[in-house]
């Protein structure tokens, strides 16, 4: 057995600290984004990691280092309470984000915080699954619907979980409560009184969990595409894109154009699902990289398609159109739209898969069945085929992964429901189809002082394809409690839906 005065310069050594978080500055990394050299961290950003122990709850336990970025307010005069934005995901990373939020004018008056969450890309370690990535560009050319697809899936997370798990990382600490915690001792590590918490998809289910568990020092939230966090969303998941698409169908409806070339939209989309998981079409189509490729689409990969293209303000014109294209046996749309989803080899593995799945399985999957899952896509979507309704809207065989992955539950205090008076700015488009702007209704009782805004025409993640939302996201950090003039939501405009190309 190690001296204690051993083991304490081992840990030294190693550049751990036991049960201690600290924070250490060092260099922005680079590149920020693999193959995105004008995604790289500038002049005007510091860097540095949080240590932090990899289980709270073992004392033995391992320590492990988050990267962190802040970058500086434009003005000359910025605010003393900075913004920590915590990304979506589960996995995903908040530098990645940082350019993109920077270029929209976050940081007008405040600093802004970037967290790469614990797992995630630039993070040590980074629990990433190139093989699930893998899987997800050999799945362009196979039948998703399929059982054999659904074994390769669970065969890639299994691989990963072997690869990681032979290294000795506690997988089971990889969770929304570690994660929490994590960002609590990082504003006391950085000296910080007060901030303000801005958590997108994912990212606000995080900060409503840090607010449950960690109030101290919240001045207020921004919850942007909201996740409750005291609901399962893997068995309410079908309820967004339900949403989204009735949202869109609406607005094409609303549009004389869109309503004369694509009548019934929700009758037909209904039809085009199960005509193509009986008999899937085959496409030949081009890669990222400009190389043939052939994507067979079959019904469910209609649905992650949607998804895709409802966040994109440029995409989402095309959605009827697509749709109907695919009714008429055309999937040149659709093929290329699949095509595109497959990661390039440069850039597969930048998901923090260890998080991802540590949360989803751990809180939210093992807390439920299959077949109470089924039951609920059901019902919020009545007439598509159950092979389709079984999958996760995201494009996972979730229960294969989680089964894979092979952990527990989490302790049921971890999704325990919000109260809180802290002012909550709450940011929600209707053309969400991840993340149903109905579930704001599930944490709005327990948030005292929150508002709700929904931005029409706005897919998931509004503040960073939205100009109002950013405008009314600033004037309500200025002054959390004062009404904040929306005025600028009645003029925000839907997109005009493209129309059938002309035949020649």
């Amino acid at each position: 057995m190690l001296s204690v005065a051993l083991a304490a310069s081992l840990l030294a050594a190693c550049g751990g600290k036991p049960g201690k978080s600290f924070y250490e500055a060092a260099p922005c990394p680079v590149p920020n984004f693999p193959g995105v050299p004008q995604a790289d961290l500038g002049a005007n950003y510091s860097c540095g990691y949080l240590t932090v122990p990899e289980n709270r709850l073992d004392p033995k336990s391992r320590t492990i280092r988050l990267l962190v970025a802040r970058v500086k307010a434009v003005s000359d005069k910025p605010k003393p309470d900075p913004i920590v934005f915590l990304a979506g995901g589960p996995g995903g990373a908040g530098t990645l984000s940082a350019p993109g939020v920077v270029a929209r004018g976050m940081n007008a008056d405040r600093d802004i915080i970037f967290v790469n969450q614990r797992g995630t890309v630039h993070s040590d370690p980074h629990l990433s699954c190139p093989e699930m990535d893998d899987f997800t560009a050999r799945a362009v050319d196979l039948a998703f619907e399929a059982p054999q697809t659904a074994d390769l899936d669970a065969a890639a997370v299994a691989n990963c979980r072997n690869r990681l798990a032979s290294k000795g990382f506690d997988l089971a600490a990889y969770s929304s409560r570690e994660n929490a915690a994590d960002v609590a001792d990082l504003r006391v590590e950085l000296g910080i009184d007060k901030w303000n918490v801005y958590g997108v998809s994912y990212g606000t289910d995080l900060a409503q969990q840090l607010l449950r568990t960690h109030p101290d020092g919240i001045r207020s939230m921004v919850l942007d595409s909201v996740v409750p966090s005291a609901i399962n969303i893997v068995d309410r998941w079908w309820e967004a894109p339900a949403s989204g698409l009735a949202a869109i169908f609406q607005a094409c409806a609303d549009q004389p154009g869109c309503a004369a070339a694509y009548p019934d939209l929700a009758t037909v989309l209904i039809n085009v699902v199960n005509k193509l998981s009986q008999a899937p079409l085959t496409v030949g189509s081009t890669g990222p990289n400009g190389d043939p490729v052939q994507v067979i689409i079959d019904g469910f990969k209609v649905i992650p398609l949607v998804l895709d293209w409802s966040a994109d303000r440029a995409k989402v014109t095309d959605i009827p159109r697509m749709i109907f294209g695919l009714a008429n046996g055309d999937g040149t749309l659709a093929a290329a739209g699949i095509a595109a989803t497959a990661p390039p080899p440069a850039q597969r593995g930048l998901l923090g898969a260890g998080l991802a799945l540590g949360t989803y399985c751990q809180e939210m999957a093992n807390w439920t069945t299959p077949g109470q899952a089924l039951s609920q896509a059901r019902s919020a979507m009545p007439g598509l085929p159950d092979s389709v309704l079984r999958i996760a809207p995201t494009g996972s065989w979730i229960f294969r992964e989680c089964g894979a992955w092979g952990l527990g539950r989490s302790d049921a205090a971890d999704r325990l429901p919000v109260a809180s008076a802290v002012p909550t700015l709450i940011l929600s488009g209707t053309f969400d189809s991840s993340t149903a702007p109905k579930w704001t209704n599930d944490i709005t009782p327990g948030l005292s002082k929150s508002v709700v805004m929904r931005v029409p025409g706005v897919g998931h993640g509004v503040l960073p394809t939205s100009a109002c939302a950013q405008s009314i996201m600033t004037a309500f950090l200025t002054e959390p409690n004062r009404d904040v003039d929306q005025s600028c939501i009645q003029q925000t405009t839907v997109p005009t839906f493209s129309l059938p190309e002309p035949h020649r």
